[in-house]
């Protein structure tokens, strides 16, 4: 059985207030990588482009407001 087995194996005998406790820290990890990956893509200019584009489209006059 892999690690990752067993690990499920033990998250489905937790009583619920375990499991959303687990559910809970799990989406806040999810969400700091997710956050900490979307600052290096920023560094290394991986957005600059959508940034561009969506500036041009504001100055262009192509928007509106929500």
């Amino acid at each position: 059985m892999s690690n990752v087995e067993q690990i499920e194996a033990a998250i489905l005998s937790f009583p619920s207030s375990e499991f959303e406790q687990l559910r809970l820290w799990f989406f806040d990890l999810d969400y700091e990588r997710w956050d900490q990956q979307i600052e290096q893509d920023i560094e290394a200019g991986q957005l600059d482009a959508l940034a561009q584009e969506a500036i041009a489209e504001f100055q262009s006059g192509h928007c509106r407001d929500i």
